[in-house]
């Protein structure tokens, strides 16, 4: 079992991770997902201790292995990494790469190591390549060549970095192949992967990495379908988003008209959807909303999906209870309630924003 505590780790222009904390139990296959840049490389290589944690503890079969006077050789019997570039020794042959460490850190003596490689080698369905360099192979060949000499030292825990994203898309699924034939042997591991799809059907806990820390884990299920929190749900539905405050009546329409029509363009809207993005902001802050302006700032979010061509514009405004659905005669709700898909409102007194109303084109 691994329990990461309070885990950090800061840079002099960076944090990607600020505050992880999880616990990873034994036998669990996780898939780390999120955009670029918010740490889930990172959270591996800190595991690995390639990285090593600014603050906090990784707590690894009950022991700190963050202790400064702790022997990470120890950790690295453990723990193995297969990483995106495969970081295979190009002076040696496939066995050799595979032969190497178990003679170095595991002692083994060379015929063990050979059978061990040669088995491996099977397994991945490499037998025939034993004495082909690296540089005679496949990105997908390689790849799998890297994974046999991780399995080679027999580790609790696999790590893999993007273990496809250096690859020619028709060699993606040999090593997915592989790497799903792995989930069965009951080893802990964990998958950093931008393959949504891969992580969803070979995982049974997912993290949705984001903010410097895991910003939201559940099952493929709950992420992937019922994603609870804003952030994750955007990158999900690979939803594309506007954010616009209106401050006050004079506030700069034209303007912002504008940015919405550069917006609609730059994800190559379809000429309905942008239409009725368009008509749903203008008779919101022109119209509906009018009352509400004299008094609070509204924010106006445009969220739009390639999936569907589907688009939601949300108002959010504080103050008083604000329903405009309840003046069924006004000429603006009745415009926008036949034109979009549906016109809703809630109202929380305990949320930031009181008052919401979503409309989904």
């Amino acid at each position: 079992m691994i329990e990461l505590v309070h885990l950090e780790k800061r840079y002099e222009n960076a944090v990607p991770l600020a505050d992880v904390n999880a616990t990873i139990n034994d036998g669990e296959v996780i898939s780390i997902i999120g955009p670029s840049g918010t740490g889930k490389s990172t959270l591996i290589r800190c595991i690995d201790m390639l990285e090593r944690p600014t603050g906090g503890k990784i707590i690894l079969d009950g022991e700190n292995i963050c202790d400064p006077g702790y022997d990470v050789i120890k950790a690295c019997r453990k723990i193995g990494m297969v990483f995106q570039s495969f970081n295979l020794f190009g002076h040696l042959n496939v066995i050799e790469n595979i032969m190497q460490a178990q003679i170095d850190i595991l002692k083994r003596p060379k015929s063990e190591a050979y059978d061990t490689g040669i088995e491996l080698l099977r397994r991945v369905g490499l037998a025939n390549k034993e004495k082909n360099y690296p540089d005679e192979l496949s990105g997908g060949q390689k790849q799998r060549v890297a994974i046999a000499r991780t399995l080679a030292m027999d580790p609790e825990v696999i790590l893999f970095d993007e273990p496809t994203s250096a690859l020619d898309p028709t060699m993606v699924g040999e090593v997915q192949s592989v790497i799903r034939d792995l989930t069965n042997t009951g080893k802990t591991m964990l998958i950093v992967t931008h393959e949504l799809n891969f992580a969803r059907a070979i995982s049974n806990r997912v993290f949705y990495m984001d903010q410097g820390g895991i910003y939201e884990e559940g099952t493929p299920e709950q992420i992937f379908e019922n994603p609870q929190r804003d952030l994750t749900r955007r990158f999900i539905q690979k939803l594309k988003v506007l954010e616009l405050t209106i401050e006050d009546q004079n506030y700069d329409f034209a303007g912002v008209g504008t940015e919405i029509d550069r917006y609609c363009m730059r994800n190559d809207m379809s000429s309905r959807t942008k239409y009725r993005i368009r008509l749903a902001f203008e008779e919101l802050t022109s119209n509906i909303l009018k009352p509400v302006l004299d008094h609070v700032p509204v924010l106006i979010r445009i969220e739009y999906s390639e999936q569907g061509d589907n688009a939601e514009v949300t108002a959010l405004y504080g103050g008083d209870r604000f329903d405009p659905t309840e003046n069924k005669d006004d000429l603006s709700y009745n415009v926008l309630n036949s034109t979009v898909s549906s016109f809703t409102y809630q109202y929380d007194p305990e949320a930031e924003h009181a008052n919401t109303i979503r409309i989904r084109i």
